[in-house]
């Protein structure tokens, strides 16, 4: 264990490797944080419909630091997200795709995050707990033949109850184990293969040490980060909740507007564009799965968006799209949004086709055979 973490301590870094390399190190931190933070929540809470609501009350109000632990968990879920997605960016800017297998173990690990996260957001039992896990559970249900019997299976029963956030407690428990060994492949295919870095050159010229060059640029940046958490949880804790969820599930009053975490409105809104349900999953599922897609192309002689304007343009349109999408996906289905949604959903699917059609464009001229 010592020589590894020697190992890793003097790992050749590539020298010009910047702060937007920090967020691995911090999404590590962070997963620490939240597997602590649960476990000490999981200590006090009852996984019982009729419990589980008053537990996270007693959690809060009656445990010594109770609150505390509630509040790191909640917003460190969020912080979670928001570094997953910053470092998916860097990977996308930079190319990181082409080291296949550490990009398909980290979408891998992306997937396994959002179902620990949907998990968690049903465990205290609210309003939007409750039937945001009704409406998520359902989709199963347009799997052609088998799929009523599967969410019946699910559910424990013909809707969900006790036996289902029995279940979805003990997932929501032992997965971050799961995301913690992808994590540790993650490094292992990062380390055989070397990083990346911002003039996409993955060669074995000007490297240094990870020690202490970059060990010391992680510690500013999780200082800058812890910070900003700090703040966070004590001064903003519900600043990301959704109100609906500060009152025990009733499954006779369906709330105005369901949505999930703010983290998964991009998809959500994607699910709602298609007025077809099975079409609406097979997009939503896509929306995820394509990004496995790029590490298929390997034809691309540039590894980085930094020398191709056009691709620089995609890059930030696609970015502003995906704020847009997350912006649709908490908004109701009506007139304009719903349009608005189909529009950025298409745009959102196109931006792949046309961002690596624009690659093997551009390598044509640079690179002439």
């Amino acid at each position: 264990m010592m020589k590894n973490i020697k190992n890793s301590l003097n790992l050749p870094s590539p020298i010009n490797i910047s702060y937007w390399w920090n967020f691995g190190s911090l999404l590590g931190i962070f997963l620490g944080i939240q597997i602590i933070s649960g476990f000490f929540l999981s200590i006090h809470y009852c996984p019982n419909t009729l419990l589980a609501f008053s537990s996270m009350i007693h959690i809060i109000q009656n445990i010594k630091l109770g609150w505390l632990m509630h509040n790191i968990h909640m917003n460190g879920a969020s912080l979670f997200f928001i570094f997953i997605y910053l470092h998916m960016s860097r990977g996308l800017y930079y190319h990181s795709f082409k080291l296949s297998n550490t990009w398909n173990i980290g979408i891998t690990i992306f997937i396994i995050s959002m179902a620990t996260a949907f998990l968690g957001y049903v465990l205290p039992w609210g309003q939007m707990s409750f039937w945001g896990a009704t409406v998520i559970t359902n989709l199963i249900s347009t799997i052609p033949y088998i799929g009523m019997n599967i969410v019946q299976w699910i559910w424990g029963g013909y809707s969900i109850n006790n036996a289902t956030l029995n279940r979805f407690f003990s997932f929501h428990f032992i997965l971050p184990f799961l995301i913690l060994m992808m994590v540790l492949m993650h490094i292992f295919f990062l380390h055989s293969m070397g990083s990346m870095n911002p003039m996409g050159l993955n060669s074995n010229l000007n490297k240094i040490p990870f020690n202490f060059y970059f060990s010391i640029k992680d510690l500013y940046g999780f200082n800058f980060i812890l910070l900003i958490f700090i703040i966070l949880i004590l001064q903003y804790p519900y600043i990301l909740s959704d109100p609906d969820n500060f009152m025990p599930s009733n499954p006779l009053i369906t709330p105005i507007h369901i949505q999930p975490e703010w983290y998964f409105l991009f998809a959500y809104a994607i699910l709602r564009s298609i007025p077809n349900k099975l079409g609406g999953v097979i997009a939503l599922a896509s929306s995820i799965m394509i990004f496995y897609t790029l590490s298929l192309f390997k034809f691309m002689k540039m590894n980085s968006s930094k020398f191709y304007f056009f691709n620089q343009l995609l890059f930030w349109f696609f970015l502003n799209l995906f704020i847009i999408l997350t912006w649709l996906g908490s908004q109701p289905i009506e007139p304009p949004y719903m349009i608005m949604s189909q529009i950025s959903s298409l745009s959102y699917f196109l931006f792949f086709i046309l961002y690596l059609f624009m690659f093997n464009f551009w390598d044509s001229i640079i690179f002439i055979k």
